[in-house]
This record gives structure tokens, C-alpha cells and sequence, in this order.
């Protein structure tokens, strides 16, 4: 009869070809795994669900949420759109994309850093013809790096110091990480600059991904607010800024009525409306860089200035309430709270005040309020919202408020006024009460597949170590190395868990090897945080794969990226953190 070690071992073995195989959901896997241990009663039966409650999971749900919010409010885009230039030389374009890629990284979730920076890096691309392939790759791995700075950068970091904590009494702080994350960061950035993006091809993204991602181009109406523009400027003023944003600037609107002949030299009122055409994205970044205002924000601005707003495309079908009515004649904005802030038309253009036009079937609307009040609206309207055609508004007014809510709660946690869990929490409170994300957005940011994926190793673990699973592999790394010194067998687990992140989960490959890594402490009588840091280092590095981190599988599709492309730049970036890195942990926590 198989003891229980063998038990253990087996299902973790199990798990590690199942999520390699990638066939079924992660989060499946791991939750089967942890019923099936604890119908074997390797896991307590009172324990089965304890990490659904542990500080890890709560803290990794945390930073989705207030990463949610500083994106929401325009912070980061403003940072991001300062660096850009097309004319930059390619070194110096990555090396920039790649320091604010990190910088982002070390603050918020790597996976928002680079959906962030990822369309501004293509768009760059497109403006200074080359392909995106070159530049891509160097930014996906400098926000994976980056993520290892601090302890809320990325999920292995924070796993691993909730396992000091459960393990030897005490957490690692915020920026215990940040020595030798901020020496591999920079070292890595380096070479990406300088070396790494030689290597890889010259490839355009794949078509069918762009076409997938492509978006129609709507004639939209921005309105010029009190305080949107200086005295005496012109439209033609404007024009740089439109460029920069592909928005073409149509025409002015005063007073109901849109202004005859060329409008270029006339100056711009509060009250008047420009009237662009462009996709939803560059509308919305547009209308950010003018100080403009949606059209219909004057009529309620309680309701348009309130978090979690989004621009929703809708088809129009034959027979719909809207079909041959106008927006204002159905009342749509004063009846649903809801806008119909653009039409798209089989790219034609048109005269008449968007709000007063004929709406015909084959129109895509582009509808602006919260989502709730979208989905009900489209169903009351009888369009049918296209699926992942969301493009969320930005309030960049809140800008510096995030910033002072997020710093603050920083602050708070590094100063010992209160725990993490407890001054991320507070924020996400401060972000809802000032309508930074809303009450829908709290639960939409959260991964839930990686919180269930968390929640079902934990324990799992638990019993992995407590069953003796993890020192029979520490042994066994230890008799490996045994005529050899104690750093060598550091450098063996930071190899085996490398390899493992290419293949596995981060957070995954960080609780199966925590273990491995205390139970080798034991063994050599040293310092446990050195064997700890290593493990978060080593999960972070996942370059080799497509499959090993999200970012890499982000931007697979954009970058025309085949598998063996990671291999080109990633091999020889793992062996930079490795001969980096080793040195770097043993002089900051030495053995």
C-alpha cells in the first residue's frame, strides 16, 4: 500500500504534466488535485479551504484591483505617452519602453504594466515602420523583470514572503526584493537594449490577430468645456495632437449647428463641439490630451464624470426600437443614462449632428456610460453590443488622487501603521468611494482562475512539506552536490526552479519549490532568506516559452512570435540572471 510521501509526490507529478500538457484550465487542475488529496486525507478536512483565506491570495486580488484604478485614472498613460517618440533610435526606444515597462511593473501587476504600454509600443512601431517584432519581446521581459523590484510587483514575491511568514514568524517587506531585483532588472534591461532585440526576427504581427483586434472608425462629437482650452485657440491648433492620435478633426459645431466652410482658423469657444472621426481608443486619448469632454457630459455630469465608464461598440440589426430613429427622439441619454457618442458607417461621413442622425441597420454605435447602464440600454435599443469591443474611459482628472491614495497606502504598510492586506484594502475602499473603479469593476479586475489556482496549492503545499515531499527532493538535490559547496546546491535550485517557470504557472512553480528551498536551509544550517529569494527570483524568469508567464503569451499574437522565438533572446537573458543573479543573493543575503 503506497505511503502517504509517495501520495503526495504522485499528485504533485500528476499536476506538473497537467498544467504542462495545458489542455484543461489551471485553476481545474489544481482545485481537482486538492479535492482528491483531501479525499485521501492527505490535506485535513479542516484545512481544505484554508487558502481561499490566506493574506497571499488576498493581497495578489488587492493589487488587481488598485492596478485597475491607477490605470482608470490616467496616471500611468500620462507617464507612458511624455517617453514616446518615433524618431528615437531603436537601442534607445527599448531602453526607455523597457525602464518605464519595470518602473510600472514595481508598482502595479507586470500583466496591466504591459497592457498598458503594449498598444503604445505597436503603435510607435507603426509610425516609425518598423516591425513590432523587434520591440515587443524586450518589453514583455523588462515588466517581468521589474516585477521582481518590490513585493507587490509581481504574484511569486508576494507568495513567497506570506511563506517566511507562515514558516519562520515574520514576512518580507516591501522592498527587501528590491537589491537584487534591481540589479537583475537593470542588468536584463542591458541586454534587451543593447543585444537582445538583434536577435530576434524581423516579423510583422499576425494578420488574423490584427484583424481581430482592429476597430471600426466612428464620427464622434467632443465638447469643448469651460476650462477644456486657452482663449483664441484654433482648430487647426489641434492638428498635432490629432495626428498623434490618427483622429481626424471634422469640423466645429456651435450652437446646434456645424460651422460652413473651412474651420481650421476659427477659435474654439466653451460650449462648441469638435467633430472627429477616428476608433474608440484614439477618440478617448484624444479627447485626454484636449481637455475635451464627451458629448452629453453637460447634460448630467453626475452620472458621466462616476467611475467605471466604458465606450461599447453595438451593431444595429434590421427591425431594432433604434432603426430609422434618432438618439434624441428616443431620448436615450436622458431615458438609460447612456450616450450615443459616435456611428460608424461603412466609413462614410456625414453632416448631421450625431445625436440627430438616422440611425439605418449595418450602423456600429458607439455607446458611453457604466457598463450595467450599457447592457440594459443596447437590450432596450435592440442592438447587439460586440463582444470585446470595450474600451474603458479614462478619468485623468483623478490622476493625482490615485497616486496620493496608492502612495499612502504604501506608506502605511512600509511605515508598520498596518499590514499590507489591510492598507491595500483600505485603498481599494478609498479608490471605490471617489469612483476610481467601481463596485462592478472591484470583482471584474480579479484573475479568478489564478485566485482558485492559489487557494488549492496552498494547502497542497502545506502538505507537501508536512507529508515530506519536499525534503525528499531537497535530499536528493543535496546528494547531488554533496562534494561540492553549499552555493552550488543554491545554484542547482535556482536552475530547477527556473526551468520549472517556463512551463508552469509562476505561483505554481514558487509554492513547490518554497519547500524544497527551507527544507535545504535545514539540511546545510543557513540562511533560510537566501534560499527564499532565490526561489522568487528564479519563478519570476520565465523567458524561454510562451506559455511560462502571461506577458509573453500577450504578445505571441501582435509580435508575429513563434515558440522557438523566446528561446532566441530568453536563453541567453536566463543565463545573464544566473550568473547576475547567484552573486547578487549571496552578497545581499548571504548564506
Amino acid at each position: 500500500m503506497p505511503t502517504d510521501q509517495t501520495l503526495i509526490l504522485a499528485i504533485f507529478v500528476t499536476l506538473f504534466v497537467l498544467l504542462v500538457w495545458g489542455r484543461i484550465r489551471y485553476d481545474l487542475v489544481a482545485f481537482g488535485g486538492l479535492i482528491l488529496a483531501s479525499l485521501l486525507g492527505l490535506v485535513p478536512k479542516a484545512e481544505v479551504f484554508s487558502g481561499f483565506g490566506h493574506s497571499a491570495v488576498a493581497i495578489i486580488a488587492l493589487v488587481l484591483i488598485i492596478s485597475r484604478g491607477l490605470v482608470g485614472s490616467g496616471a500611468i498613460e500620462k507617464l507612458a505617452m511624455r517617453l514616446l517618440d518615433a524618431d528615437r533610435p531603436l537601442p534607445l526606444h527599448i531602453a526607455v519602453m523597457a525602464v518605464v515597462g519595470a518602473g510600472l511593473s514595481a508598482v502595479i501587476n507586470n500583466v496591466a504594466a504591459l497592457a498598458i504600454l503594449m498598444p503604445l509600443d505597436v503603435d510607435t512601431a507603426s509610425k516609425a515602420k518598423r516591425a513590432a517584432s523587434k520591440t515587443l519581446m524586450p518589453l514583455s521581459f523588462a515588466t517581468i523583470l521589474g516585477g521582481m523590484i518590490t513585493l507587490i510587483g509581481t504574484p511569486p514575491n508576494i507568495v513567497i514572503s506570506e511563506y517566511r511568514q507562515d514558516a519562520l514568524g515574520a514576512p518580507f517587506g516591501m522592498f527587501d526584493f528590491t537589491p537584487v531585483g534591481l540589479i537583475i532588472a537593470l542588468a536584463g534591461i542591458a541586454f534587451v537594449s543593447l543585444f537582445g532585440w538583434r536577435l530576434l526576427p524581423d516579423r510583422n504581427g499576425a494578420r488574423g490577430q490584427e484583424e481581430a483586434l482592429e476597430k471600426g472608425r466612428y464620427i464622434a462629437e467632443l465638447r469643448v468645456g469651460d476650462d477644456s482650452l486657452e482663449d483664441g485657440t484654433t482648430v487647426s491648433a489641434l492638428y498635432p495632437a490629432a495626428d498623434e492620435h490618427d483622429v481626424h478633426i471634422l469640423g466645429l459645431v456651435r450652437r446646434g449647428k456645424r460651422l460652413a466652410g473651412f474651420s481650421a482658423r476659427q477659435d474654439i469657444r466653451a460650449g462648441d463641439f469638435l467633430v472627429v472621426e477616428g476608433e474608440p481608443k484614439s477618440i478617448e486619448a484624444f479627447m485626454g490630451q484636449g481637455a475635451l469632454e464627451f458629448s452629453g457630459s453637460e447634460k448630467h455630469t453626475g452620472k458621466i464624470t462616476s467611475g467605471g465608464l466604458t465606450l461599447t461598440e453595438a451593431i444595429v440589426p434590421e427591425g431594432s426600437r433604434i432603426d430609422g430613429r434618432t438618439a434624441r427622439s428616443l431620448q436615450l441619454l436622458y431615458q438609460h443614462s447612456v450616450t450615443l457618442l459616435g456611428v460608424s458607417r461603412s466609413g462614410t461621413q456625414f453632416t448631421d449632428r450625431v445625436r440627430l442622425l438616422t440611425i439605418k441597420p449595418g450602423d456600429v454605435l458607439l455607446l458611453l456610460g457604466s457598463p450595467d447602464k450599457v447592457t440594459q440600454a443596447a437590450t432596450w435599443l435592440g442592438v447587439l453590443p460586440l463582444d470585446g469591443r470595450e474600451t474603458q474611459v479614462v478619468q485623468r482628472s483623478k490622476a493625482g488622487l490615485s497616486i496620493g491614495i496608492f502612495l499612502a497606502a504604501i506608506g502605511a504598510a512600509v511605515l508598520g501603521f498596518s499590514s499590507l492586506p489591510v492598507s491595500l484594502a483600505a485603498a481599494v475602499i478609498a479608490f471605490v468611494g471617489v469612483g476610481l473603479v467601481s463596485g462592478r469593476e472591484v470583482y471584474a479586475s480579479v484573475e479568478w482562475k489564478v485566485i482558485v489556482l492559489l487557494a488549492s496549492l496552498i494547502p497542497l503545499a502545506e502538505a507537501f512539506e508536512r507529508l515530506g515531499g519536499a525534503e525528499l527532493i531537497a535530499t536528493q538535490i543535496l546528494s547531488a552536490t554533496s562534494s561540492y559547496p553549499t552555493w552550488v546546491s543554491l545554484f542547482a535550485l535556482m536552475v530547477v526552479t527556473m526551468t520549472l517557470s517556463d512551463f508552469l504557472n509562476n505561483v505554481a512553480t514558487t509554492l513547490i519549490a518554497a519547500p524544497i528551498a527551507l527544507g535545504l536551509a535545514t539540511a546545510t544550517a543557513t540562511n533560510p532568506d537566501t534560499w527564499l529569494m532565490t526561489v522568487a527570483i528564479a519563478a519570476s524568469c520565465a523567458f524561454l516559452t510562451p506559455i511560462g508567464h502571461k506577458n509573453n503569451t500577450i504578445i505571441l499574437g501582435p509580435g508575429g512570435y513563434r515558440f522557438g522565438d523566446y528561446w532566441r533572446i530568453g536563453l541567453p537573458l536566463e543565463l545573464l540572471v544566473l550568473a547576475v543573479g547567484m552573486p547578487a543573493i549571496l552578497w545581499v543575503w548571504p548564506l
